[in-house]
C-alpha cells in the first residue's frame, strides 16, 4: 500500500472509532452534558484527563521546539508538567468539595455574585478561544500535510469534526472518545520514538538512547555531545544551552504552571468521578498517562534534531530524500539556493553573522511530523503518527468547545439572564454556542496571534494565570476575600495581560523585544498579571465589607479534610 493508503486506514478507523463513541454516549440530560452524570472512573477519567491535557501543542509543538530550540523549549516541559501537580494539589480536591460544575459558577457562588459571575464568564471565553485558536492551527497543519492542501482547509474540516462530536455528545461523549484518543496518542508518540531510538543509539528505550551512545558515527559519541557538537558547526547554541534570560525563562515557566492550575476545562473534568477521593486516585493516573508522553516528547525532539541536519544540510538537490518535496509541495520545509551552488545550507546566527546564508527554513510544529520520514520508518508507523496528531488536537479542542458552550448555556444563560431554562433549552444553547465559538476559533486557526502553535498555547495559559488562578486561590483559602475584590482583580489581571500580549503581537511593540517590560515576552507575562490580580483584590477587599458568614462558614466547610464531595 502507498502511504496516503495507510494514512487514510489508520485515520479513517480512528475518526470512526471516535464518532461511534460519541453517538453511543449522547447526552441525554444537562448532567450528563456537563459532568457525564458523575459517574466516570477514576482510571478512565485520569485516561481522559491527559488525553484532554495533551493537545496539539504538547504532542506537536513541545517536541518541536525543544527540537529547534534545545533547553530554551524545555519551559513549556517544566511549566505544563509543573501546572498539573499544582492544579491536583492546590486546586481540585477543594473545588469539586464546593460541588460546582464550572469554574465561573463556583466563582459566581463562592463571590456571591452575578456581576461575579458574568465577570467569570467573560475569562473563561478569552481563555478557551484563545487555546482553541492553537488546537485549529494544529488540525490545519496536520490535514494540510496529509491531504496536501492548504492549513485554512485542514482548519475548517478539524473544526467540523470536533463540532460534531462535541456538540453531540457532550462531556459524557467526550470523556469516552478522550479515552479512544489517549490510547491512539500514546501509541504513536512511543512507537516511533522505540524506532528512531533503536535505528539511531541501539537502545530500545529512548529515554536511555538520549544519555547513551550515538552509534551512527565511527568511533560512536555520547548521543548528547553529537548533538551540541552539530548545532555548534552550523552556527546554533549548544543544545544542552539556552539563549532566552533568565528572567523570560523563569516567567514563563511561572505562567504555564499557574495558568495550568486556572484552566477551566482541565478542572471541569475531576467533576465526572463520584467523590473526593476518586478526584485524587484520577489525578494519580492522569499524571502517570502524562509523563508517557513528556518523558518522550525529549528524546524526540533531540532524534528530530539530528535526523534533520544529517537529512539535509550539505546535500544537492539529486541528494535530496524523497521525502523532502512532500514537505515542500505543503510549504512546511523550503528550501532557497541563495548562493547559487545548488547545496542546501542550513546555518545558525553565528555563521549568518559571519557572512553564510541560511536557506532552509520550517516550521517547529511540522518537526514531529517530518521525523518519521526523516528516519526512515515504514509506513503504517508514518499513519499511526499521523492519526496521533490529530487526536492530540482534537481532544482538547472538544474539551475547549465544551467549557465555552456551558459557560455560555449554564453560567450566563441559566445563571444570569433567564433561569427558568429548561435542561433541552439549555442543551441547545450550548449547542449553538459550540458552533459559533467554533467558527470564531476556525477563523483565527486560519489567521493565528502566532504561527507556532506552542506560542498561541501559551497565550491562553498567560490570561488563566492573571485572572482564574489568583481568583481561585484567594476564594478558597481567604475568608476575607469578597465579591468586590475578585471582581477587581480579575478584571485588572486579565486585561493587563491581554493588552499586553495584545500590543506586542499586534501594535506598535511587534518586533520591537527591547520594549519588553523587564524583559518578559508576552508568552510570560501572565506571570504579572497573577500579582497584579492578587493586589488589587486585596487592597480592594480591604477597603470592603467582608463576605456574609455563611460564605466564610462554606469556605470552612471546603477546606477541612475529608473524601466526600
Amino acid at each position: 500500500m502507498s502511504q496516503d493508503h495507510w494514512n487514510f486506514l489508520f485515520i479513517g478507523l480512528s475518526f470512526a472509532l471516535y464518532i461511534g463513541i460519541a453517538v453511543k454516549s449522547r447526552a441525554g440530560s444537562t448532567k450528563e452534558y456537563y459532568i457525564a452524570g458523575g459517574g466516570v472512573s477514576p482510571f478512565a477519567n485520569g485516561m481522559a484527563t491527559a488525553a484532554d491535557w495533551m493537545s496539539a501543542a504538547t504532542f506537536i509543538s513541545m517536541a518541536g521546539v525543544l527540537a529547534v530550540e534545545g533547553y530554551d523549549g524545555s519551559r513549556y516541559l517544566m511549566g505544563w508538567t509543573g501546572g498539573f501537580v499544582l492544579l491536583t494539589v492546590l486546586m481540585v480536591p477543594f473545588l469539586r468539595k464546593f460541588g460546582k460544575a464550572t469554574v465561573p459558577d463556583f466563582i459566581g457562588d463562592r463571590f456571591y455574585s452575578k456581576a461575579a459571575r458574568l465577570v467569570a464568564v467573560v475569562c473563561a471565553i478569552f481563555i478557551c478561544l484563545t487555546y482553541i485558536m492553537g488546537q485549529m492551527r494544529g488540525v490545519g497543519v496536520v490535514f494540510s500535510q496529509l491531504f496536501n492542501i492548504g492549513i485554512p482547509l485542514g482548519v475548517l474540516i478539524g473544526a467540523s469534526i470536533v463540532f460534531f462530536y462535541a456538540g453531540l455528545g457532550g462531556m459524557k461523549g467526550i470523556t469516552y472518545t478522550q479515552v479512544a484518543q489517549y490510547c491512539v496518542m500514546a501509541f504513536s508518540y512511543t512507537i516511533p520514538a522505540i524506532f528512531i531510538a533503536i535505528a539511531m543509539t541501539n537502545n530500545v528505550i529512548p529515554q536511555l538512547g538520549f544519555i547513551g551512545e550515538y552509534t551512527n558515527s565511527d568511533p560512536a559519541v555520547p548521543f548528547l555531545v553529537k548533538l551540541n557538537q552539530i548545532n555548534a558547526d552550523l552556527g546554533f547554541s549548544h543544545y544542552t544551552s539556552g539563549s532566552l534570560s533568565t528572567i523570560d525563562m523563569f516567567c514563563i515557566t511561572a505562567a504555564l504552571m499557574c495558568g495550568t492550575a486556572g484552566l477551566p476545562h482541565v478542572i471541569v473534568r475531576f467533576f465526572t468521578v463520584k467523590n473526593v477521593k476518586a478526584v485524587r486516585t484520577s489525578a494519580c493516573w492522569t499524571l502517570s498517562f502524562i509523563a508517557v508522553i513528556y518523558l518522550t516528547a525529549p528524546t524526540i525532539g533531540a532524534f528530530a534534531r539530528v535526523n534533520l541536519i544529517e537529512s539535509l544540510d550539505g546535500k544537492n538537490k539529486e541528494e535530496l530524500p524523497s521525502w523532502f518535496a512532500q514537505f515542500e509541495e505543503t510549504k512546511q520545509m523550503t528550501w532557497e539556493d541563495k548562493n547559487g551552488d545548488g547545496m542546501v545550507q542550513y546555518r545558525g546566527p553565528d555563521k549568518i553573522k559571519a557572512g553564510e546564508e541560511n536557506e532552509l527554513t520550517f516550521g517547529k510544529d511540522i518537526m514531529v511530523m517530518a521525523n518519521p520520514h526523516m528516519a526512515g520508518l515504514p509506513q503504517w508507523v508514518i499513519a499511526l503518527l499521523m492519526a496521533g496528531c490529530i487526536a492530540a488536537a482534537l481532544s482538547t479542542a472538544a474539551g475547549l468547545l465544551l467549557v465555552l458552550s456551558t459557560s455560555i448555556s449554564h453560567d450566563l444563560m441559566k445563571k444570569v439572564i433567564k433561569p427558568d431554562l429548561s435542561d433541552k433549552e439549555e442543551i441547545r444553547w450550548a449547542r449553538g454556542a459550540s458552533l459559533g465559538a467554533l467558527l470564531v476559533a476556525a477563523y483565527f486557526g486560519i489567521n493565528p496571534p502566532s504561527a507556532f502553535v506552542a506560542k498561541t498555547v501559551a497565550f491562553a495559559f498567560g490570561l488563566a494565570a492573571s485572572s482564574f488562578f489568583p481568583t481561585l486561590v484567594m476564594g478558597i483559602f481567604s475568608r476575607r476575600m469578597n465579591k468586590e475584590g475578585a471582581i477587581a482583580g480579575m478584571v485588572a489581571g486579565i486585561t493587563f495581560t491581554l493588552g499586553y500580549i495584545i500590543y506586542f503581537q499586534f501594535g506598535g511593540g511587534k518586533g520591537h523585544p527591547e520594549q519588553h517590560l523587564f524583559g518578559i515576552s508576552p508568552e510570560g507575562i501572565g506571570f504579572l498579571g497573577m500579582f497584579v490580580n492578587f493586589i488589587v483584590a486585596a487592597i480592594v477587599a480591604m477597603l470592603t465589607p467582608q463576605p456574609p458568614k455563611e460564605i466564610r462558614e462554606l469556605i470552612d466547610r471546603v477546606r477541612t479534610p475529608g473524601t466526600n464531595s
